[in-house]
């Protein structure tokens, strides 16, 4: 079953990435723009990505986080420490609209593949380095990562204030992906720039200034003014009392918000409780003041009826809740069954793998609803180089020198499986 790329469809259709990110921040961000219909080349070392490694997995190669940052992308293998391996991908990056990369901006430029060196083949290209930290501050050339950067950024300080017994990183690579969200918005604007102008350009998005904005956003609170009016932290999201709520035998998730959320709440559960009367709940700037009290009444009232329960009284009365879900029960939610956003697909090494599609929908130039699934390490590395003008002697001598690599076969008994 050979791995194809479908026709292109979406908003993106037409553009042609070259993708030199790996792990999470980079893929993560190539996933959407291949997602909109962008045509993503993923440029990997010989060894490859080094997520294809992490389990669990069917087969060498395949770990579960790079099948799902990795669809609908177009794999070459190049040693670009390699003259020839540099000189490929440069022969890549003239055919292309965008380079886009997370490898620091000093080790990409030894390798002769930064922003002046790619402009001066491709004067329209787009050249996005996302990095630790804008290339204008004294922690320029330090590395980054996802733990690195929560720490960096004050998470784990939060963690503790609501709670934990000591800092914690979030248990998602969170750095990572609002890093590449801001990456995909920066391609897309720098598409529509280029369309005025006619010009490219290059783009750094850095993760800690990415987080900074994204914690700061919430949590500069009373350092906000000069002089300070108090400590950093918003104490709603700090509240060791917002959390899920038990309920008789189970817990929901509840949020109370606005002045009719709660007068809503209270018209449900009755007048026995007297928190209508309560100052404490009378505005939303007295709950903002008050809020543990308020959350942990919430929570004392949530123990005395079932689950159920209180989904039929809160749904009645209009006041958001949701139960708490696992990541395998998302994978069957009705919702996301529904939208066609989880789904199945088959891979012709992997077998059947459940798939996400991209959460937005469009009226005109909608992408498709799924896409060619991951590919192996170098499986696209020939048909790449063919594209980029070199013959088949040529691509020959590439492989012989070590300049790139390309897959074997997929295990047939995989494939036999996944059809």
């Amino acid at each position: 079953m050979p791995n194809t790329t479908p026709a292109p469809a979406g908003p993106l259709a037409g553009v042609k990435i070259l993708d030199l990110t790996s792990v999470i921040l980079g893929p993560f961000a190539t996933q959407i723009l291949a997602q909109l219909g962008a045509d993503v080349v993923k440029l990997e070392p010989p060894e490859g990505d080094n997520l294809r490694h992490v389990g669990p997995m069917r087969n060498a190669g395949m770990g579960h986080i790079f099948l799902h940052a990795n669809a609908g992308k177009r794999s070459i293998a190049l040693d670009l420490k390699h003259p020839a391996g540099r000189e490929a991908a440069l022969r890549l990056a003239e055919g292309c609209d965008l380079l886009i990369s997370n490898v620091r901006p000093q080790a990409l430029a030894r390798l002769g593949l930064d922003y002046e060196a790619v402009r001066a083949r491709n004067p329209r290209i787009i050249h996005v380095s996302c990095c630790g930290f804008d290339q204008q501050g004294p922690d320029a050339a330090r590395p980054a990562y996802d733990d690195l950067i929560q720490g960096a950024t004050g998470i784990p300080w939060l963690m503790q204030q609501y709670g934990a017994p000591e800092p914690a990183y979030a248990p998602t690579t969170l750095a990572d992906r609002v890093t590449g969200l801001h990456a995909v918005y920066a391609v897309t604007a720098a598409l529509y720039a280029r369309e005025r102008t006619g010009r490219g350009q290059a783009i750094v998005v850095p993760m800690f200034e990415a987080m900074a904005q994204f914690v700061l956003g919430d949590h500069m609170a009373g350092q906000s003014f000069d002089p300070p009016l108090g400590g950093p932290g918003y104490a709603r999201l700090l509240s060791v009392h917002r959390r899920p709520y038990a309920t008789q035998d189970g817990m929901l998730c509840v949020l109370i918000y606005n002045d009719k959320h709660w007068r809503s709440f209270f018209a449900a559960i009755g007048e026995s409780e007297g928190l209508a009367r309560d100052p404490r709940f009378a505005t939303h700037g007295a709950r903002a003041v008050h809020i543990d009290a308020v959350y942990a009444e919430v929570a004392r009232i949530l123990r005395t009826r079932s689950t159920a329960a209180w989904r039929t009284l809160l749904d009645a009365a209009d006041v958001p809740n949701m139960p708490m879900h696992s990541p395998q029960e998302l994978l069957t939610h009705p919702q996301l069954r529904a939208t066609g956003f989880v789904h199945e697909c088959a891979h012709p090494s992997e077998g059947r793998l459940h798939a996400l599609a991209t959460p937005t929908r469009w009226s005109d130039t909608p992408p498709a609803r799924s896409q060619s699934p991951a590919p192996r390490l170098g499986e696209h590395t020939c048909a790449l180089l063919a594209e980029a003008g070199y013959s088949a002697a040529q691509i020959d001598a590439l492989l012989a020198q070590g300049a790139c690599r390309a897959a074997a076969a997929p295990d047939s008994g995989a494939a036999e499986a996944a059809a």
